[in-house]
This record gives structure tokens, C-alpha cells and sequence, in this order.
């Protein structure tokens, strides 16, 4: 078997891997396992758009944090906490220390792309 060389990574927030994975499937006839099982989950629990997912990404980031990661921004989008107490808990699994008045702008930021039930 051939050995897939590693390009690049970078993270992804669950919305931009369903459109990955859309395009993907157009592209090719069949996705393999894994890419059913990450489709499906993507499926599931994808609770945003791309384009909002984008426009929130773009939010956190002009926040301008200390030390906020890429990664720890599109956990952030995956998991839509939408007060300071869950975007702290958040941060913790990290090993981030963030202010409480920044974990407030950021669960502000994160409320208004909120779907609605």
C-alpha cells in the first residue's frame, strides 16, 4: 500500500468539515468509512454555516487574546458556549488562562450565531 504523505494541517471547526467532506463526495464516487462516519457526526452535530462559522471565527479572533490558538477558536465554534462560566471551562482544558472580561465578550460574540430552536 502507498504511504499518504501529510500536506498541511490545520484546524477545522465542525461546519467547514461537513463542506469539506461535501465536496469531497462530489469530487469522488464513494467516501470511504471513516469519512461516512465523520459526515455523519458532522451531520449531527454541525450547528452552524460555513459563512457563520467564518464570520465567528473572524469575531474571536479580532478580540485579540493572549496566546488564543486557531484550535482552541474552532473548539469554541464546535461547542457554541454561550455564557462565561462554559467558555472558561473550555479554556481549562486547554491550560489557557483567560480574563473573565474576555470569557464574557467571547460568550457574547458566540450568542448571536445561536441557532434558534
Amino acid at each position: 500500500m502507498s504511504k499518504p504523505e501529510v500536506l498541511e494541517k490545520t484546524p477545522m471547526n465542525t461546519a467547514e468539515v461537513k463542506a469539506a467532506l461535501v465536496y469531497i463526495r462530489e469530487q469522488e464516487t464513494e467516501l470511504n468509512f471513516r469519512a461516512q462516519k465523520t459526515e455523519e457526526y458532522a451531520q449531527d452535530f454541525g450547528r452552524i454555516s460555513v459563512k457563520d462559522a467564518k464570520e465567528l471565527y473572524d469575531k474571536i479572533k479580532a478580540l485579540d487574546i493572549a496566546r488564543l490558538k486557531d484550535s482552541t477558536i474552532h473548539k469554541l465554534i464546535d461547542l457554541m458556549p454561550t455564557n462565561e462560566k462554559h467558555v472558561k471551562i473550555i479554556f481549562g482544558t486547554y491550560n489557557l488562562t483567560v480574563t473573565q472580561d474576555n470569557c464574557k465578550k467571547i460568550a457574547e460574540a458566540i450568542t448571536e450565531y445561536v441557532p434558534k430552536k
